[in-house]
């Protein structure tokens, strides 16, 4: 070392560069500009390497940017070193900083290959588009598939609802059907004894009284009525009927119904083709409906009833096909979501005390599903409510009026009848009308005994109570046809399986409870094959 700073001492000695130059100013002055240039861009390139390193706290690995700020700047004081060296001829020094510089530089080669994979692994600007324009097509893939996912959602919760509502219809009807078939049983002995009373009545007061009574009975006989209605155990004579004009036979009931601070208005389409209803409770709907959309307005206002046509497909309630649509709105209070979510549930009721049951729409709701069909409620606070009633369309010619009571005829022959019915109080009852009028009577209090006594005589006619613990009506009807192939049947009931009854037999009339004697006069009849009869 001490050799070394020996010749940096005897440097003085030696000619400068510019004698090799042969001090020509032209040559001299392009290599000063030259590498004062050169000297001028290597110092500024580690500001800006050092700028960077200090912005950028996420590099990896920048202390090799340090690294290559020492080279360079290394390599721009050599050129400043061959400035110096034109006039002054310091080669020891050019030499220490030229050693200075290839140290730098090896040292960055050295640790410089082994970071190219990792450099290389640093994506780019153009992959981090490539990656963002993906990261942003899975974002709204994925923002797709959660609409799609809270749309099946909410598709999924409205069909549970509906589910949950329609199981709760169902129980609600099957109860409603119980309690209505009870009360029948109940009606019909009341109903049936008043009768003969009144017919028996010694005195004019008595009868009178018996009257009152047995029309206070028949008004809760409707109540029942509306309650197999709604739980679509009535039995219905559903037919093809036309809509329109059965709306047209009631316009004047209908004015009367909701009195002179209502306008009623028709809006019934020019489609002659009729829908599969029961007339006489289709009118009974109309009345009813026309009856709740009176009480929505107290201080009158305007009820219009329109028919059209509607196809109707992928309808969770519905089959596929073309229905009528009957509407009732009305311009009244409307109904709150909670009203119309419970407006067909019998006894519910937004009216006081005493001013209505709540078996009107539930009864309409009733007739409709039993059609066929469905009833809806479209309805907001304020701004009135729309019923809808669809019933299923028919191609089948269709009848107008609804059915009309028929007029008494004459007494039917005498004849000996098999009573069946489980309560002892109605079958005592229609024993007791049919001796009265006329024929010979025979009582059994289950199927069991009626197939006994069938074994053992012939009887005229078997009058067979439907709803009966152990075997039905329909299986002792079974039973009996294949026992007394003929055997003449008619079915009391208060609360039928149709399908169940038609099968077992099919040319059966059936007589409602609760009933009167004219009535059962007139199922006896038809029965024995008989004209109408009366008491």
């Amino acid at each position: 070392m001490g050799n070394y700073f020996d010749i940096l001492t005897k440097a003085r000695d030696l000619a400068p560069h510019g004698y090799c130059l042969l001090w020509q100013p032209e040559l001299i002055w392009t290599h000063v500009i030259a590498d004062a240039l050169i000297a001028a861009a290597y110092f500024s390139i580690p500001i800006a390497i050092v700028r960077f390193v200090t912005h950028r706290k996420d590099i990896e690995f920048s202390w090799i940017f340090w690294l290559f700020a020492l080279f360079i700047v290394a390599c721009g004081t050599t050129h400043l070193m061959a400035i110096w060296t034109l006039w002054n001829p310091d080669y020891g020094w050019e030499a220490l900083i030229k050693l200075v510089t290839a140290i730098a530089s090896v040292g960055t080669a050295i640790v410089l290959w082994p970071l190219i994979p990792k450099a290389l692994a640093i994506p780019s600007p153009l992959q981090l588009r490539q990656a963002n324009a993906e990261l942003s097509e899975r974002v709204r893939e994925r923002d797709n598939a959660l609409q799609r996912l809270q749309l099946e959602i909410k598709d999924r919760e409205r069909a549970e609802a509906a589910l949950i509502q329609a199981q709760k219809m169902d129980a609600v009807g099957q109860l409603t059907g119980g309690i209505a078939h009870d009360f029948n049983n109940l009606l019909a002995v009341v109903i049936g004894n008043l009768d003969m009373i009144g017919r028996k009545a010694p005195d004019e007061r008595t009868q009178r009284l018996a009257n009152n009574a047995l029309q206070a009975a028949e008004r809760g006989a409707k109540v029942t009525g509306q309650l197999l209605a709604f739980s679509r155990t009535q039995r219905l004579e559903a037919r093809p009927t036309q809509v329109g004009p059965l709306i047209e036979g009631v316009r004047d009931l209908l004015r009367q119904t909701l009195g002179p601070s209502v306008e009623l208005r028709l809006s019934l389409g020019e489609d002659p083709v009729p829908v599969m209803a029961d007339p006489t409770q289709l009118e009974l709907a109309i009345l009813n409906l026309g009856i709740n959309a009176r009480d929505a307005m107290p201080d009158g206002g305007i009820v219009t009833i329109a028919t059209r046509t509607v196809q109707v497909d992928h309808d969770p309630d519905l089959t596929d096909g073309e229905y009528l649509e009957l509407s009732v709105s009305d311009t009244g209070t409307g109904m709150t979501a909670e009203v119309a979510e419970r407006a067909f549930d019998p006894f519910f009721t937004t009216k006081e005390m005493g001013q209505g049951t709540g078996l009107g729409l539930s009864m309409v709701y009733g007739v409709a599903k039993q059609s066929g069909g469905v009833a809806r409620i479209v309805s907001r606070p304020g701004e009135g409510a729309t019923i809808s009633v669809l019933l299923p369309r028919t191609r089948e010619a269709g009848s107008v009026q609804a059915d009309r009571p028929a007029e008494p005829g004459t007494r039917a022959p005498s004849a000996t009848v098999l009573v069946v019915d489980d309560e002892a109080d109605v079958r005592g009852v229609l024993a007791e009308t049919l001796e009265e009028l006329g024929h010979k009577v025979v009582a059994a209090e289950g199927g069991a005994e009626a197939l006994r006594l069938l074994g053992n005589d012939e009887f005229d006619l078997l009058m067979l109570d439907f709803a009966m613990p152990g075997m039905n009506g329909a299986q002792v009807a079974e039973a009996a046809r294949r026992l007394r192939p003929g055997q003449k049947i008619v079915f009391v009931t208060g609360y039928a399986d149709t399908g169940a009854i038609r099968a077992a037999a099919a040319d059966a009339p059936i007589l409602h409870k609760p009933f009167r004697a004219n009535e059962v006069a007139r199922a006896v009849s038809a029965g024995l094959g008989e004209p109408s009869a009366a008491a």
